[in-house]
């Protein structure tokens, strides 16, 4: 490489753009407001906006359009975000590489769960985790597959852990256990004579199910397909932007029965005579829980201590490399 060649052309600019403007623009572009991404950044407000005008200069174009009501991108300022953020990724990958070379155990580790993995999981995680792995601290995140898709592919987790099908590029995913469904129903209820419940029986009964946005629900009606199609006769109650947690609280009131992934029907919490558990009538429905990372993510022995202690704590059917 002709080093002269740059150090030429980096003393014919008056400035020469720098790590720090280039996270200032790409948390700007994610915050679209001045205050709110200098906050991010723990600096001034015209600290950042005058970074982000030195690089404007240096470059000669507009990365953002201001207006009193808004920050926007030009054209040309979403190519040079998209590159800053790719700069910015393989910046903090020099960083992990050195750190990797000397304990790939030793350097947090952020991991993000789903809602309805997270409360069950992590309880039992973190403690093995700290056993098999006491130096690596840990960054803890539970949030909707959406978003921690995108926490992911920006850096801001280094793994997550979804149901599958989870398909984005440059990911790499490994199952970790198989999660039957189960029903839940006040102990009261008549079903509680059964050994198994019927899926297509669900129709005809009041069923408590998550809202919008969140996998299960959508694993679920797919279980079941008939329950999402608005039956005159089917009393659905719909509880949303809710929890698991509030779901299985609901049933020990007596108002309606649920469809809950094996590690949240725990009944323990409960008096006796409070809730019921059954299993559905086979082909049992189940989810594939699994670990997402990115393909770059230079910490291997970090996943595989994570996806072994989370098949260890797992209550449903871990996954081997065989199965």
């Amino acid at each position: 490489m002709d080093c002269t060649r740059y150090a030429g052309a980096a003393t014919s600019w008056t400035h020469v753009m720098t790590l720090t403007e280039l996270r200032y623009i790409v948390t700007l572009a994610q915050e679209q407001h001045f205050g709110h991404a200098a906050e991010r950044c723990h600096v001034s407000q015209p600290t950042l906006s005058v970074g982000v005008k030195k690089l404007e200069d240096e470059l000669g174009v507009l990365i953002f359009e201001r207006s009193k009501s808004a920050v926007r991108l030009t054209p040309v300022g979403e190519g040079i975000v998209a590159q800053a953020q790719k700069v910015l990724e393989q910046a903090q990958g020099i960083r992990e590489l050195a750190q990797a070379g000397k304990n790939q155990l030793t350097a947090p580790l952020k991991v993000g769960a789903i809602y309805t993995v997270g409360p069950y999981l992590f309880p039992h995680l973190i403690p093995q985790l700290h056993r098999v792995a006491p130096q690596m601290p840990l960054y803890i995140e539970e949030n909707f597959t959406h978003v921690l898709r995108d926490k992911l592919r920006n850096g801001e987790l280094d793994a997550v852990i979804i149901a599958l099908p989870f398909n984005e590029a440059d990911v790499l995913t490994l199952p970790l256990y198989d999660e039957p469904f189960s029903v839940l129903m006040p102990a009261g209820h008549p079903w509680t004579q059964k050994e198994t419940i019927d899926a297509a029986a669900l129709n005809d009964k009041s069923l408590l199910l998550l809202g919008e946005g969140h996998c299960f629900r959508d694993q679920v009606l797919e279980a079941c397909p008939t329950l999402g199609k608005g039956n005159e006769g089917a009393k659905h109650t719909t509880v949303e932007s809710s929890s698991l947690e509030t779901i299985r609280h609901m049933v020990a009131s007596g108002l309606g029965i649920s469809i809950l992934p094996l590690s949240a029907v725990d009944s323990h919490h409960y008096a006796p005579g409070v809730i019921e558990v059954r299993p559905l009538t086979p082909p049992v429905p189940f989810r594939t829980v699994a670990i997402a990372w990115r393909a770059s993510f230079p910490r291997p022995k970090a996943i595989e201590i994570l996806a072994d202690s989370a098949r260890l704590c797992s209550v449903a059917r871990p996954k081997t490399e065989a199965s």
